[in-house]
């Protein structure tokens, strides 16, 4: 995973380059943060790694979680799994866009829709309040990955 991370680094010119779950791999590549999941290290031990000057997204699947987070002191929150998604096997039960509505209007911190979005549905969820996605299958899965990605820049534009 270093060896990846190490490759993914500098291509991503003017964006953030976010780790997942690993905080040894973020600090070892300089990368701008790190998100993690509940299973993961607890935001007051990862941000005593990282610093002040990274960033830390957290994954949460209620209002209450979304909350906390921003207690906490996330940077921001990643909400899933929106939809069904076959990524990853222990992401739980679908919330739907009404989670997206309901925390955007409690919370401050930029939301992040994640799991099962796809070009069909990722409306739905920008219309719900979403500042970002992530749509992993949606992208990766095709032979032009780059057009993919702008495709769904477009809808933000929109």
């Amino acid at each position: 995973m270093y060896l990846e991370a190490k490759k993914l680094r500098p291509l991503c010119r003017g964006a953030f380059f976010i780790v997942n779950d690993r905080v040894d791999i973020a600090l070892a590549v300089g990368a701008d943060g790190v998100h993690i999941g509940s299973e993961d290290m607890s935001y007051p031990i990862v941000r005593k790694l990282l610093g002040k000057g990274k960033i830390i997204g957290m994954t949460v699947r209620t209002l209450s979680q979304a909350k906390a987070a921003e207690r906490l002191g996330a940077d921001y929150i990643g909400v899933s799994p929106i939809f069904p998604t076959r990524t990853k096997k222990d992401a739980g039960k679908a919330r739907g866009v009404k989670l997206i509505r309901g925390i955007k209007k409690q919370v401050k911190i930029p939301v992040i829709a994640v799991g099962g979005i796809s070009l069909c549905n990722a409306k739905d969820v920008i219309r719900a309040g979403a500042d970002g996605l992530c749509a992993i299958s949606a992208v990766v899965t095709k032979a032009n990955v780059s057009k993919e990605i702008k495709k769904f820049q477009e809808l933000f534009k929109s």
